[in-house]
């Protein structure tokens, strides 16, 4: 009987290493299936937004484009999950998606608790404040007893709970759920306030009905490192992920751009083509468990990190984001590659 219970127990024990495995080949899913399920925010100008045509754009999207790149070859080769703050952690969690690229901040409880792998920082940002020019008010500290309009399940509504208390401010939470319903409150009068990430703020201005009418304080109350996310338990579809974010820097700082990644391959720095994969017995690809191509494959489809940044939320878009600490490290920002070697 103990050597019959034993042998199942170790039975169990073995189809349940078998199963995680398999779960966890996210590589071998995606190819299986032809293209790349990336979770996206449900419309955030300058992030993640579709056109009149249904086309998806933006700086978020273009990550999802730059991976299906790195695989495939064919930056098409993507799906777009649309997901609410509420929905975007189930969506990954079950697999829903492949990946989550949705203005989401890297957090230890996402990271831990919930079973996430986060790594590279895409867009360091922090959470601020937009309100009325009628209202006259030029910092945060004046907003005592104002009615704040805040999306809940985010470190957004923790934070502007966290701010007010430790400066002694009474306000109004009018939480939502939809970032949809948000703007709408806000742009109909329901709040004196709308508090998320700056960078949203920028993109959610554009498509208020005036948004000449509106202000963002200059208090900066948080830290918000966005940047994709996977599930744990497969360290080759995270590294697949992390490293395309650090060929996007890397392809900046070499000044290899969007036009010029052909002509780039004949470079005769070896640290250029060792990245592009042109060096004899590269391994930049195969290490991967992708082709030597890939990271030429990445920026033929989306450009280098700082063309990312300038056409969706920086000088070439509507929102003009400064880049900031998004800068690379030698230009005055944190945005920084590890070696490609």
């Amino acid at each position: 009987m103990a050597r019959r219970i034993l042998t199942a127990l170790v039975g169990a024990a073995v189809m349940g290493i078998g199963a995680h495995a398999a779960s966890a080949a996210t590589l071998d899913d995606v190819k299986a299936k032809g293209f790349v399920q990336c979770g996206v925010n449900t419309g955030l100008a300058g992030f993640a937004s579709p056109d009149a045509a249904g086309n998806w754009n933006g700086f978020d999207v273009d990550y999802c484009k730059a991976i299906a790149a790195a695989v495939f070859g064919d930056a098409t080769k993507v799906k777009y999950t649309p997901t609410s703050a509420k929905e975007r952690f189930p969506a990954l969690q079950s697999g829903e998606v492949d990946v989550l690229a949705r203005n989401t901040t890297w957090t230890i409880n996402r990271d831990t608790a919930l079973g996430f792998n986060f790594r590279p920082v895409n867009y360091y940002d922090g959470q601020g404040f937009m309100v009325r020019k009628s209202l006259d008010v030029k910092s945060a500290l004046e907003l005592s007893g104002a009615a704040v309009c805040v999306q809940t399940g985010t470190t957004t509504e923790l934070n502007l709970a966290d701010y007010f208390k430790s400066n002694n401010l009474q306000y109004n939470p009018v939480v939502f759920e939809k970032l949809e319903e948000v703007n709408a409150a806000y742009d109909a009068g329901r709040c004196d306030v709308y508090t998320t990430d700056q960078s949203g703020l920028y993109s959610l201005r554009l498509t208020l009905s005036k948004p000449d009418d509106h202000v963002i304080l200059p208090e900066i109350i948080s830290k918000e490192p966005l940047g994709p996310a996977v599930r744990q338990g497969d360290d080759q579809w995270f590294d697949i992920v992390t490293w395309v974010h650090y060929a996007l820097i890397q392809a900046e700082e070499f000044g290899v751009t969007q036009a010029n990644v052909e002509e780039m391959k004949k470079s005769t720095n070896p640290d250029v083509q060792r990245f592009l994969g042109v060096e004899a017995d590269s391994k930049i690809g195969t290490d991967l468990g992708l082709t030597n191509e890939w990271a030429v494959n990445v920026i033929k489809a989306v450009g280098n990190y700082g063309e990312i940044f300038d056409r969706n939320i920086g000088a070439g878009s509507p929102l003009k984001i400064e880049r900031g600490l998004n800068a690379l490290w030698s230009k005055g920002g944190i945005q920084y590659a590890p070696p490609v070697r």
